[in-house]
């Protein structure tokens, strides 16, 4: 297939362009900059500015673009660059679709599972409502923006979890704890919808051949708490796991984020992945874990 990606060089981004390389398939990033590669097409979504006659040469899309939700504080104006940059580049690209005498057959867009908001206790599908909080309606205006791709491409969007590996959310939490301060954030028992980053570019893969449409849960296939993950790491890493940072120094650190994106309980089941054959590498968060420490 021919595949155009937006996001091609982020953390996700490379290891996907990498497994799509290895089964043979031509990857096209976007970049913002001149390009430097025959594979490299310029756009700026912030102006809507992208030149349809790329989608009448491609078999599929996928983006993943997007302001990290890792990056502190999230100030009102970051807030809003969160927001925007997402919600742009989504329409950019389905505005160049529609623009597009023959447009792709699939849409892979970007989501996550921000959009269920925290709810302890509950087990949540793709058929779950979503919840409350600037997260859902972050993800929810970047589903809506997808939903304007050209009706004849099939739209997927990936409700993604907790990405496993080497670099993204876990990045910090591997850094507090190379200097041995490695802790159990707050309780540690909410539970993280995690998935490693190799299943997590392998069933972007399994999806651009797949029949499946709509929203599906990328997270692994076990639930994890916060503590088990964070514990698991520390001892890979062989640092002390003493410490234990509660919910309110959490919030009044980092404010509104700490509850979002340390705090938040979600079980979520990847139902629609899993009716659908996909098999997962890494089964539990220790295997996630285990291949890249």
């Amino acid at each position: 297939m021919r595949i155009l990606i937006c996001g091609a060089s982020g953390f996700i981004g490379r290891e996907l362009t990498s497994q799509l390389e290895a089964e043979g398939h031509e990857v096209f990033s976007l970049v913002r900059r001149q390009p430097k590669a025959p594979n490299e097409i310029n756009w700026a979504p912030s102006a809507h500015m992208l030149d349809s006659s790329v989608m009448d040469e491609v078999d599929a899309v996928i983006n993943l673009s997007g302001a990290s939700i890792g990056r502190l504080p999230w100030t009102r104006k970051y807030k809003k660059q969160i927001l925007d940059s997402r919600v742009q580049a989504t329409r950019t690209l389905v505005e160049a679709m529609a623009r597009a005498t023959t447009p792709p057959r699939v849409f892979l867009s970007g989501s996550a599972v921000g959009i269920y908001g925290d709810r302890p206790g509950e087990r949540l599908t793709e058929d779950s409502k979503r919840g409350v909080g600037f997260l859902g309606d972050v993800v929810e205006a970047w589903e809506q923006a997808a939903q304007l791709r050209p009706a004849k491409t099939r739209l997927v969007t990936l409700r993604t979890g907790v990405v496993i590996g080497r670099g993204g959310s876990l990045l910090p939490v591997m850094a507090l704890t190379r200097f041995g301060l490695g802790a159990r954030l707050g309780t540690g028992g909410d539970i993280w919808p995690w998935i490693s980053l190799y299943d997590e570019a392998a069933a972007i893969r399994h999806l651009l051949t797949s029949t499946l449409s709509g929203p599906v849960n990328l997270v692994g296939p076990t639930p994890a708490t916060s503590d088990r993950i964070t514990r698991h790491v520390a001892q890979r890493m062989h640092r002390w796991y003493l410490l234990a940072a509660p919910s309110w120094v959490i919030g009044a650190a980092l404010q509104d984020a700490g509850p979002a994106l340390l705090m938040s309980s979600q079980q979520i089941v990847p139902t629609k992945l899993l009716a659908d054959g996909f098999t997962f590498r890494d089964r539990t968060v220790e295997q996630a874990i285990d291949a890249f420490l």
